[in-house]
């Protein structure tokens, strides 16, 4: 069979010189014999298929006029209009039918009819190029032409208005009588709930003809609307579809009248003769009139059924054929330059082409066989470039397959769909079906299999040392499979084995295993044992990271047990909140979308906005009383008033011992003990911070601190190193030292040093932006400075540290060489204490300079801090109570009252609840108690 094929070719120098020779006397033949008639077949051709043409542009045109005024009017069916019962209220809907007027030049009036008889026109004032209405008002743009009753008579009532709608004129017709129940196209409309279209008609004002558009109103019986257009007007739209000047269109009746003329310079008997010309009879016709050749047709309108109405169409001869006549005389004389030239060159090209055509052939083979180094000259498509042909064929495909796996490999993100696609395009090259690809375990010493393509092969083969030999690993893998498999061995860059590819040659020539096959599957696997590596790296490292994340996490929530598992549950709940705004469709969220790399980097700074907390003082952090240090001081007050106490005792005893009254002095001892426990207990409750300090509070711990007591035990001993250096340069007391029951000692201050935060905004270290109030000292421990604090436990030194570890956390992450992608980390982190209204820390940043997903984190850290049920020094908040302090947070501008919002009607905080908290927190929430503002 091969041989027939190859004997049916024929030599490509004979076949190029014989074509040209043969071609060349064809060609003169035949110009010869269609000179005398070609041309005019070419010019009835041109003109039916452009008469054809032009009927239907003529058609969708006219489809396309009166399209938008029915439009209008299915909008206008739906107006308030239709329902108000008055003329005042109508009017105040004009704007909208002044819109429906300037919309579209064909449109002349919209108007109203209702069952009672009123009737409401808005039409232009100039229609149809002309002034309609010559006595009105100079700028008069709109007429409203409408009936008004007085009494048992109607009277009508024109006003003039401006573009503006301002009312220029009011004039009333006394015999103006109008009844709109009694027209064609009230009746038409009432008969019928669809579009109705009248019949070319005389319009009542303005004496125009045209056409009527009329409908019922939707859901208000005996009310008409109708808009007119003007056939004037479509004759102007007619005008356009002219393809050459001498054209003629018009629209005609059934009975001839002439409903529309495209030339309205043209004498209407002119365009009635022209029709009497071409007649009723479909198809094109050749007529001459006045001396001059036209062609035309007349075709029926579909787009207004029932009316007969038709398009007359009439192109001058020579103007529709112009262009054709000097294309073919164009032609003509190129065809006949080529054609001596071809007859000459013709012999010379067809010898001397075939001989590298055959050479080109040989060279793209071998590019079929896997040697890409050929370089390709040139294409051919005669007999010795057959094999050439499928050659190309098998190059192409063997090329695309290139760039598929380099795709792959390049852009491959999952392991397991990585590994699918790089078999896919593996056996796709070398045109099999069959494959499987199996991952080294350097753990279990095994192949485990990851890919299979139609093989069965055992899932594991054990026993696989990672130092083996290719060929042994080749002949364990032989003894699972028959056929003829080709085998690649996948190793990385440091030669460690990471697996092995398998693919069954059983189609084509392939399967005779040619070295040239072997090597090349051999390079392929190289590559993508290469790219299974790097995947293999960045999903260790991407694993190492979370976990990193998650062990400083951990670690940041063990350090405390007033912080519980916040770490880990702020970014659950954020994550689900960013999940719930990216699938919304509409409202302030409709155009939120996170790439891949944005939820990650979310994910990480979520994880990871508190990790400046592990710079914190555990007794700053844990502090649930205003003098807790390492420990609660209250317990040295107490002592103190104990001292106190028995020192009440001892004047009682001293007194009686000095011949004193006892009775006296036991009621001054007894009054003075009550007095210091109700001075204690009123300490001890100031310390709670529980509630509120007054003024009156703040005065009568002043007054119990001016209390004194004998200390007899030097204050200098046994002290750290920082407590000697706060001491530095404060003499000593002699004993016994009288000293005041509560006092603030300089010593219980510790000033900033050379470790001064840089979070001022004029501190040129601060390269951040922060803008924070740094308090004077460091740490301030004084007794009456801590139970003095007004609100809570923490004083404004504790505050500020507690504020500091958002500082932290910035500088940390800020530190750490994030690659671009996860760039906003240390910002994403660390502006989930910022407020809407520019109050919070430690930027100070305002609503609109936060992200959609910096807002998200901030709710998400509030209501975890609230509904937190493992907080030792707190009750956890109800789903509703949680809500209701951030309902008022969102008023005071603490945070986004749109995404507050989202999160209660997205349900986001139930869906948290039902995770996290204990069934007595998850009461019943009024959702509608948060959204309506």
């Amino acid at each position: 069979m091969e041989q027939k094929r190859q004997a049916a070719r024929v030599s490509l120098a004979f076949l190029i010189a014989s074509t040209i020779t043969l071609g060349m006397l064809t060609l003169a033949i035949v110009l010869v014999a269609q000179s005398y008639r070609g041309m005019e077949q070419a010019k009835v051709t041109a003109a039916a298929a452009t008469a054809r043409q032009f009927a239907i542009s003529v058609d969708d045109r006219i489809n396309a006029i009166t399209q938008p005024p029915s439009t209008a009017l299915a909008v206008l069916r739906h107006d308030t209009l239709n329902r108000l019962p008055s003329l005042e209220q109508r009017l105040q809907r004009l704007p909208v039918i002044a819109d429906v007027l300037a919309s579209s030049r064909i449109v002349s009036a919209v108007y109203a009819g209702y069952d009672n008889g009123d009737f409401l026109l808005f039409r232009k004032v100039h229609s149809s190029g002309s002034l309609q209405f010559p006595d009105a008002p100079g700028n008069a743009r709109y007429l409203l032409q409408s009936l008004e009753r007085n009494g048992q008579k109607r009277r009508g009532v024109w006003r003039f208005y401006n573009e503006a709608l301002d009312l220029l004129e009011h004039r009333v017709l006394e015999h103006y009588d109008y009844d709109p129940r009694t027209r064609p196209w009230y009746q038409n409309a009432l008969a019928g709930d669809v579009l109705q279209l009248s019949t070319p008609y005389v319009f009542f004002t303005t004496q125009e003809t045209g056409l009527t558009l009329s409908q019922g109103a939707a859901n208000t019986p005996g009310t008409v609307l109708g808009i007119d257009v003007t056939v004037t007007d479509l004759g102007d739209q007619l005008a356009e579809l002219k393809q050459t000047p001498g054209s003629r269109l018009a629209i005609m009746s059934e009975t001839g009248e002439l409903l529309a003329d495209a030339n309205r310079h043209t004498e209407s008997d002119d365009l009635l003769t022209l029709a009497m010309h071409i007649g009723n009879t479909p198809g094109i016709h050749r007529f001459e009139h006045q001396g001059r050749a036209w062609y035309g047709m007349t075709e029926p309108l579909e787009t207004l059924p029932g009316e007969a109405l038709s398009i007359v169409v009439a192109i001058p001869s020579d103007e529709l054929l112009a262009d054709v006549w000097a294309a073919l005389a164009r032609q003509t004389t190129i065809a006949s330059a080529i054609a001596l030239l071809l007859l000459i060159l013709g012999w010379f090209l067809g010898r001397q082409v075939g001989k590298p055509l055959e050479r080109l052939t040989n060279r793209v083979s071998n590019l079929s066989q896997f040697r890409f180094d050929t370089q390709v000259r040139s294409e051919s498509h005669i007999r010795e470039a057959s094999e050439l042909g499928i050659a190309l064929d098998d190059m192409a495909r063997t090329i695309r397959s290139f760039q598929s796996i380099a795709t792959v490999l390049n852009r491959g993100q999952d392991l397991n769909q990585l590994l699918r696609d790089i078999l896919d395009q593996i056996i796709a090259i070398v045109s099999q079906q069959r494959g499987a690809i199996y991952l080294f375990n350097s753990h279990q010493q095994q192949l485990d299999l990851a890919v299979d393509r139609g093989l069965e092969l055992p899932t594991r083969l054990s026993h696989i040392p990672s130092n083996a030999d290719d060929n042994d690993i080749i002949r364990q893998l032989r003894s699972h499979i028959t056929g003829h498999p080709v085998f690649a061995i996948l190793r990385n860059r440091r030669k460690k084995l990471i697996g092995a590819l398998i693919i069954e040659m059983e189609h084509g020539s392939h399967t005779h295993l040619s070295d040239d096959l072997i090597v090349f599957v051999d390079e392929i696997a190289g590559s993508a044992a290469v790219a299974i590596e790097t995947r293999e790296l960045i999903e260790s490292q991407q694993a190492l990271l979370d976990g990193i994340i998650r062990l400083v996490a951990g670690a940041i929530d063990a350090k405390s047990p007033y912080t519980g598992a916040h770490c880990e549950r702020v970014p659950r709940l954020a994550q689900m909140l960013t999940e719930v705004a990216e699938h919304a469709t509409e409202g302030p969220f409709a155009d939120f979308r996170m790439t891949e790399d944005e939820r990650y980097e979310f994910h990480l700074a979520a994880w990871l906005h508190d990790c400046g907390k592990i710079t914190s003082p555990e007794y700053v952090v844990d502090k649930s009383v205003k003098l807790e240090t390492i420990y609660n001081r209250i317990h040295e007050i107490r002592t103190r008033f104990e001292v106190l106490h028995r020192d009440a005792d001892i004047h009682y005893l001293n007194t009686c011992l000095a011949g004193g009254d006892p009775e006296q002095a036991a009621r001054e001892k007894e009054a003075r003990q009550a007095r210091l426990q109700s001075d204690f207990a009123f300490l001890a409750n100031a310390n709670l911070g529980s509630e509120a300090m007054s003024d009156n509070d703040v005065t009568r711990i002043r007054e119990i601190a001016a209390q004194t007591w004998q200390r007899h035990f030097s204050d200098r001993v046994g002290l750290s190193r920082d407590e000697q250096q706060a001491l530095t340069g404060i003499p000593e007391q002699s004993l016994p030292a009288t000293e005041p029951l509560l006092a603030d000692h300089p010593w219980h201050l510790r000033p900033w040093g050379d470790r001064v935060p840089p979070v001022q905004r004029d501190d040129p270290r601060n390269r951040w932006g922060f803008d924070m109030t740094l308090p004077k000292h460091a740490c301030n421990r004084g007794e009456l400075h801590n139970l003095t604090i007004q609100y809570g436990t923490l004083s404004e030194e504790e505050r500020f540290r507690i504020n500091e570890h958002i500082v932290q956390t910035i500088c940390m992450l800020d530190a750490l060489p994030l690659p671009d992608r996860l760039a906003n980390v240390p910002r994403l982190a660390g502006t989930h204490h910022e407020r809407m209204d520019g109050q919070g820390y430690p930027y100070g940043l305002r609503g609109e300079d936060m992200s959609i997903p910096e807002r998200i984190m901030a709710i998400a850290d509030i209501f975890e801090a609230l509904t937190a049920v493992d907080r030792p020094y707190k009750k956890g908040k109800t789903l509703s109570e949680a809500l209701s302090i951030m309902d008022k947070m969102a008023q005071q501008g603490h945070i986004d009252p749109e995404v507050f919002r989202l999160f209660v009607s997205s349900g986001t905080y139930r869906r948290y609840g039902e995770q996290h908290l204990d069934a007595g927190q998850m009461d019943t929430v009024d959702e509608s108690l948060f959204m309506k503002r």
